[in-house]
C-alpha cells in the first residue's frame, strides 16, 4: 500500500514539473469594473496531454475559462469546462481567444501590479501564477520587468 500511495504521489510531482506557464498576465480595469481577463501561455513537456480545468483567485469571486465565438456576425463569449493542452506542446491564452474571466472583482486591477492565481490542471494538480497587470484596454502582455 505504501508503495502505491508513493507511486501516486511520485507521478504527480513529475506531472506537475511538466506543465509550466509562462507572461501571465491581466488587462489593468476601469474602477468599478466587475470582470477581467487573464491571459498566459502553458508549455507541456509531458508525454501526456493535460487539461486545465480549473482556476481561482483571491482577488475574484471565481475564475472562469472562456472563449471567444462567432454566431453570424456576432462575437460571443462563452464558458468552458477546459482548455487540452497537448503532450509536448503548447496552449495559449490571448485577447480575442481563449482566457480567463475574473468575475466579481474585489478590486480594480491597477497597472503594475499583480493578481495571485492558482491554475488547476486535471494531471499536473494545481500551480501557483502571478499574474502581472498591464493597461489598461492593452492587448499584449506587459514588460515582466517594469514592475
Amino acid at each position: 500500500m505504501k508503495r502505491l500511495l508513493f507511486a501516486a504521489l511520485f507521478a504527480a510531482g513529475a506531472a506537475q514539473a511538466q506543465v509550466t506557464v509562462e507572461k501571465p498576465w491581466v488587462r489593468a480595469t476601469a474602477p468599478g469594473a466587475k470582470v477581467g481577463g487573464g491571459y498566459l501561455m502553458i508549455r507541456n513537456a509531458g508525454a501526456a496531454a493535460d487539461r486545465l480545468v480549473g482556476a481561482s483567485s483571491p482577488a475574484a469571486a471565481r475564475v472562469e475559462l472562456h472563449v471567444h465565438i462567432k454566431e453570424g456576425e456576432v462575437m460571443k463569449m462563452r464558458e468552458v469546462r477546459a482548455f487540452d493542452v497537448p503532450a509536448r506542446g503548447s496552449f495559449e491564452l490571448r485577447p480575442g481567444g481563449a482566457h480567463l474571466m475574473f468575475m466579481e472583482l474585489k478590486a480594480p486591477f491597477t497597472e503594475g501590479e499583480s493578481v495571485p492565481v492558482k491554475l488547476k490542471f486535471e494531471k499536473a494538480g494545481e500551480l501557483s501564477a502571478e499574474f502581472h497587470v498591464g493597461r489598461l484596454g492593452g492587448a499584449t502582455a506587459p514588460d515582466a520587468h517594469k514592475h
